[in-house]
């Protein structure tokens, strides 16, 4: 079953050799890789043509490779896989043009393939092809991503109590990834954050020796990663009775959520989800505190297209997992943001985080 599902995502990326104008393909990113051969390890190059492919790796993975990659010919490099690709491509001599991901290899890579490829080979672009083919997930990698979303929920359930004064923002962060794993992750899908006080208005802050106090927000942002497909939910606490403008604060964001969320659906431009959070936060007078992208996709990556922001102009398909997360941050008191997984479906977008969303004073 595995295997036809990569013999799938192979076929539909060759029939996007032609729009590219390239004899073939060197897929380079390993996310990329994964999605298109299986292979999980962190030394590969994918080479596919109009008919056939090659795997490069090196001899760490001989054994690994042989059981994992689908749909490709394995090649053990005994002198670099950029070498050893570039050779196999010298030796094609109808392939000219040669599509290739320009933000996944550096200036010295792609150097170093053209050194080993010779004169009169072309290097083109490849218009992030693998992707665009990514966004849309099929029903394995959705019951993968649902997997996924309901550890987080119920890691963050499992962790409400230990959110109290006294506990360190990087103690709660290592509570909340112990969970995780306990409960069948490999791991976070990146640096838990867990900010407090005044730092809660950092949208990206590490999390710091500092310990909760009462009368805070608490901003927990938190993602597990389930046979390689992430997850990525944010909650905001507060520890204590709150005062009416946090309550504002938490119901602003709350309603800008459920509007963006209700403008999912298959047609739809991402910018205009965004608009949708932005209109509400409007209204309320908080949208010069919102001062990041309203979501972004998500699957073997923490961080995939489509991007949720202004003027966004890409179409969202049934099929595509994207975060909607808008936050506001006050600069001396605080930040609020509610993030959840939702899927777009002809329906409009499904939940895939169920952790509850009411405001929480601890």
């Amino acid at each position: 079953m595995a295997r036809s599902r990569f013999a799938d995502r192979l076929h539909r990326l060759r029939l996007s050799l032609s729009s590219l104008g390239a004899d073939a393909i060197l897929v380079s990113s390993l996310p990329n890789i994964r999605y298109l051969c299986g292979f999980t390890g962190s030394s590969g190059l994918l080479l596919i043509e109009s008919s056939g492919g090659a795997f490069f790796t090196d001899s760490r993975y001989t054994f690994q490779a042989h059981e994992e990659v689908a749909g490709a010919r394995i090649h053990i490099a005994k002198q670099g896989l950029l070498r050893a690709a570039g050779e196999a491509l010298r030796r094609k001599r109808g392939h000219r043009r040669v599509a290739f991901s320009p933000s996944s290899l550096t200036v010295a890579q792609k150097q170093s393939l053209e050194a080993a490829t010779g004169k009169g080979m072309r290097w083109v672009p490849d218009q992030s092809v693998v992707e665009k083919l990514r966004c849309v997930k099929d029903a394995s990698e959705l019951a993968s991503m649902q997997e996924a979303a309901d550890i987080i929920s119920r890691v963050f359930e499992a962790v409400l109590p230990l959110i109290r004064p006294g506990i360190s923002e990087l103690g709660l962060a290592a509570e909340i990834e112990h969970e995780m794993k306990r409960r069948g992750a490999s791991g976070a899908s990146f640096e838990t954050i867990v900010a407090s006080g005044v730092r809660s208005a950092w949208p990206h802050a590490r999390p710091s020796s500092n310990l909760l106090k009462k009368d805070e927000l608490v901003v927990l942002d938190q993602g597990a990663i389930l046979r390689g497909y992430c997850s990525d939910m944010t909650r905001t606490v507060f520890l204590g009775k709150a005062p009416g403008r946090i309550r504002k604060l938490y119901k602003a964001v709350l309603d800008a959520q459920q509007a963006a969320k209700a403008a999912v659906r298959p047609g739809v431009k991402a910018g205009d989800v965004d608009r949708a959070a932005r209109a509400v936060l409007r209204q309320a007078g908080l949208a010069r505190y919102f001062t990041h992208s309203t979501g972004h996709g998500l699957g073997l990556e923490v961080h995939e297209m489509p991007r949720l922001g202004r003027g966004d102009e890409f179409v969202l398909q049934e099929g595509m997992v994207v975060t909607v997360e808008p936050g506001v941050y006050v600069e001396g008191l605080g930040g609020v943001r509610i993030e959840d997984d939702v899927v777009v479906t002809a329906q409009g977008a499904l939940d895939l985080t169920n952790a509850p969303r009411e405001f929480l004073e601890l």
